[in-house]
């Protein structure tokens, strides 16, 4: 139905794939965003009804022992565990990391009763007092809408591809409220490198805008998710150092963040050998356990963060008898235990993600060295500074145990309104990911694109995608006949051992086309008895699918699979009935050829390094034609006893057991077949093939001397 109505509508085919993508982008957004929505309605009831009516995470109510709050993590990450068990893939991940394996190497596919079923079960956790976020399981929720959608809309891999990032782009930008970061994020966190999915950028952008747009319709234009940040601003050049220190705690504290994961992970869970909602119970309890001594850990909404940001938690008369060093102590402590508990609660197989988690131990990163500045500086740390380490710090460590330095400061951007400290979020993002990179939590990222399975064929696609069909096709095709040419004539035009393609044309207009199973149908059959009578008309193949000069070979070679054709005709296309002429497949395959030789060529000729490996590709290539059981292949110096002399001259055969097959010159090109007469040089290899026992033909001759 598409194909049929871009057709119609004369639309070229690099156009065609760019709006089918915008259009099934936006599909992916607004389910994405919708699905968002729903997972934020079901945390925000369900923490009010369990774990909101026995804590208060943003109280600074410390060392309170509750049996209530000890059980019900508990019991949370236990029904969370059976769900995903009975009804979830097993061992799949925390959110980003399944989508990443998805694209890598499952060519985009994600089935979609999984993550909504983690999605269900991340709800119950996070509102019970787990230790986990809602991003990672909503992100991969988005990629497999994505990738369903692009299953039902029958797309190509690349394109299914494309919508499972465009489908997390709207998630994350959905729920983190950041649009642009969610882009960035989405395409970014395929790659431990600061590297995006090219491809996927701008389809990303329309689904995140998409996406954002709808939850925020449904949950309203609120303000960002940490208030009180829109007025800081980076204003001396004497805060770098604060921010310099910052940068290396958030990668220390995200390093701290995996080995608590991993442990948990890789080693606990592993050695009990336990089902995964008994890992999960037992992991809640634990979480639990820390609650009683920090009820802050169960803080998934940043409330902690903001009361600390604005200050209220240090006018009151008793902190202040302690002093700032008691703040800094109970912000680091908060720091470790969270990363803890939510090792504790992930790490153990309950449904949750990390991204929440390390934003909020990031921004208390940032609070305890604010406080520790107040502590040293008490009349003169600037109260903007401590505020503005706070964000920073949220971006920092989630710059390291998701490895997107980039998306990660336009995410906290984007989350606290304020744009006035982006040189800070630089330095602190990129010192936080130098440090930490190693750690990240995402273990299916690749380096970059060049190591991933999809993007293995990029340089043939390039090649192909800017290549035109007007370069390639024939234009004067030498099999055209006529509607009243008849078989007998047609038959004539064949030449033996083809499979001809006939274009039936009138006026310059394309009427049909007839194949050589068309022919042979009626070959085969008694209408060959009448082969004067039926004419080209009553045989051709009508409206049939066709290409336009503007189309590039990549997209025609979609049409070619789909189809099943060897030739397609190609059409002007603003005017549909006027032939131009016919492309055939082998014109694509021996154009890709030509080109592949030239770059070749090209890189071999430019690159030094790649030069000096030209001669020993050669030599490899001429290895495989040499097919001999009893031989192995050497490349020798030239003997001593042989500089000077022709190969003639040496004999190679009966003196060493050897037969040259080629001769590697001075400057690295290979002679083959050699020179027999020309003089062997000491700055010459020799490419032999040394026989383990003698030829055959030489043993017979030695036979036959023996017996005369």
């Amino acid at each position: 139905m598409w194909q049929n109505t871009a057709n119609l509508l004369h639309v070229p085919q690099p156009a065609r794939r760019w709006i089918r993508r915008l259009l099934v982008a936006t599909l992916a957004g607004l389910l994405s965003g919708c699905a968002a929505a729903l997972l934020e309605f079901a945390i925000h009831e369900g923490t009010h009804h369990l774990i909101g009516q026995y804590i208060n995470p943003e109280s600074l109510t410390m060392f309170h022992f509750d049996w209530r709050i000890l059980v019900l993590p508990a019991m949370g990450a236990l029904v969370a565990g059976m769900l995903v068990h009975l009804f979830a893939q097993k061992n799949q991940g925390h959110g980003v990391d399944i989508l990443t394996r998805a694209f890598h190497h499952k060519q985009g596919r994600m089935h979609i009763n999984s993550p909504i079923i983690r999605n269900i079960g991340a709800a119950l956790v996070i509102s019970s007092g787990g230790s986990a976020g809602p991003e990672g399981p909503i992100a991969a929720l988005g990629a497999a809408i994505g990738s369903t959608i692009g299953k039902l809309f029958r797309l190509t891999v690349h394109e299914r591809r494309i919508l499972l990032v465009c489908g997390c782009a709207a998630a994350i930008g959905a729920i983190f409220r950041c649009p642009l970061g969610g882009a960035l994020f989405a395409t970014g966190i395929l790659y431990s490198e600061p590297e995006f999915e090219s491809d996927a950028i701008v389809p990303s952008f329309v689904a995140s805008v998409v996406g954002y747009s709808i939850y925020m319709q449904l949950w309203g234009y609120s303000a960002p998710i940490l208030e009180g940040v829109i007025d800081l601003h980076f204003t001396s050049g004497k805060d770098l150092l604060w921010y310099a220190m910052l940068g290396p705690m958030c990668g220390i504290t995200a390093i701290f963040f995996s080995i608590c994961m991993r442990t948990v992970e890789t080693q606990l869970r592993p050695r009990f050998n336990m089902p995964v909602w008994m890992t999960a119970a037992i992991g809640g309890l634990c979480t639990g356990a820390l609650a009683c001594m920090l009820p802050q850990v169960m803080d998934d909404r940043y409330h902690f963060v903001q009361g600390v940001l604005d200050g209220t938690f240090m006018e009151a008369e008793s902190v202040k008898h302690y002093g700032y060093w008691m703040w800094a102590g109970l912000f680091g402590l908060i720091v470790i235990v969270k990363c803890m508990a939510t090792g504790l609660t992930v790490g153990s197989g309950a449904p949750g993600g990390v991204l929440g988690p390390s934003v909020f131990i990031g921004g208390m990163v940032g609070a305890t060295l604010g406080a520790i500045g107040l502590a040293f500086f008490p009349h003169s740390f600037p109260e903007e500074l401590r505020q503005a380490l706070i964000p920073v710090g949220m971006a920092g460590v989630l710059a390291a145990t998701m490895r997107v330095p980039i998306a990660s400061m336009v995410m906290v951007t984007e989350m606290t309104g304020s744009y006035g400290l982006i040189a800070p979020l630089m330095i602190v993002c990129v010192t936080s990911y130098l440090i930490g990179r190693g750690w990240g939590l995402n273990h299916e990222q690749l380096r970059s694109a060049a190591d991933s399975p999809a993007h293995a064929a990029d340089p043939v696609i390039h090649l192909l995608e800017s290549t035109r069909v007007s370069q390639v096709m024939t234009r004067h095709w030498p099999m055209t006949i006529t509607p009243d040419m008849s078989l007998d004539e047609i038959i004539a035009r064949v030449q033996p051992g083809t499979r001809p393609v006939f274009a039936v044309t009138k006026d310059g207009q394309l009427k049909g086309i007839i194949s050589a199973s068309d022919l042979g149908h009626v070959v085969g059959a008694d209408n060959f008895l009448m082969a004067s009578v039926i004419v080209a008309q009553d045989l051709m193949t009508e409206n049939v699918a066709f290409i336009s000069p503007e189309d590039d070979l990549f997209s025609s070679l979609a049409i070619f699979a789909r189809e099943d054709h060897e030739v397609l005709p190609v059409l002007d296309l603003g005017d549909r009935s006027k032939w131009l002429g016919m492309l055939e497949r082998k014109a694509i395959v021996d154009h890709l050829h030509e080109r592949l030789a030239q770059t070749h060529t090209q890189a071999f000729s430019e690159h030094e390094g790649l030069g000096a490996l030209e001669a020993d590709l050669q030599v490899d290539q001429l290895i495989l034609g040499v097919s001999n059981t009893h031989a192995n292949i050497q490349k020798l110096f030239v003997p001593l006893t042989a500089v000077g002399k022709s190969l003639k001259q040496c004999d190679f055969r009966k003196q060493f057991n050897a037969q040259v097959i080629a001769i590697e010159l001075a400057d690295g090109s290979i002679q083959t077949p050699p020179d027999l007469d020309a003089p062997l040089r000491t700055d010459q290899r020799l490419l032999t093939v040394v026989w383990d026992t003698p030829p055959a033909s030489d043993t017979q001759d030695e036979d036959d001397a023996d017996e005369d």
